[in-house]
């Protein structure tokens, strides 16, 4: 069977990289996860003094991006972010990281970075992707492009029950607060500005378990690869 590359786009707390995960396992694909990346650089800028009277120093940030190694590892077969040699997955997830990492994502010379690493780590094919710009930016040619949406009432709700199961207790205010802001900055910017591709399919997930997305993208990747064997 040909291995394609699947780009999935869309709204913070849509479920993308969950759903990327369960593509890629099914598939036997690899999970590149692209929030990650940008995840750890906000990171690396929070570290290292580049976030200032809470905005982020864009030309402190540039200027020391060749300190900023990024790699994904393998544990228990899933891939986890290691920033500079150290597994810094969980630590992304939390503190300031989220109130930061639209600034951080906006700069170019972040995207040019790390957007070079995201194709140079799927020049074989046979990854799946999720992101804001994957299938516009990163694989404008991917074979099949998918963009999730779901109500903010729902992303709410998901992004609340992450945090809690990792012991983090947020007022769900915060995170509308914080939802909202990320989705204004993710559109407008000036550098790869989340849209959805002109081919790609739309995934509404507002009303759908994990199981039943997943079946939906399995149908849609299956016919795909018919054609091409066709």
């Amino acid at each position: 069977m040909s291995e394609i590359i699947i780009a999935i786009d869309g709204y913070s707390a849509c479920g993308k990289s969950t759903l990327a995960k369960q593509v890629a396992e099914h598939f036997g694909y690899l999970f590149i996860d692209s929030g990650a990346m940008y995840r750890a650089v906000t990171l690396f800028a929070l570290q290292n003094g580049c976030v200032i009277d809470g905005k982020v120093n864009e030309k402190a940030l540039v200027e020391c991006l060749s300190d900023v190694h990024l790699e994904f590892k393998k544990e228990a077969g899933i891939p986890r972010i290691h920033l500079n040699g150290l597994d810094v997955e969980d630590e992304i997830r939390k503190g300031q990281v989220p109130n930061f990492v639209s600034q951080v994502s906006a700069i170019k010379e972040v995207r040019e970075k790390l957007v070079n690493e995201q194709r140079a780590m799927a020049t074989l094919g046979g990854v799946v992707m999720d992101g804001r710009d994957i299938g516009t930016v990163v694989f404008p040619n991917a074979a099949l492009k998918i963009f999730v949406t779901a109500s903010l009432e729902i992303r709410i709700e998901r992004r609340f029950q992450e945090l809690k199961a990792k012991g983090i207790v947020v007022e769900k205010s915060e995170i509308a607060k914080n939802l909202n802001e990320r989705d204004y900055i993710d559109t407008t910017r000036i550098e790869s500005p989340l849209r959805q591709a002109p081919d790609a399919i739309i995934l509404d997930n507002t009303q759908l378990t994990k199981e039943e997305q997943l079946n939906w993208v399995v149908t849609h990747v299956k016919s795909l690869l018919n054609k091409n064997l066709s």
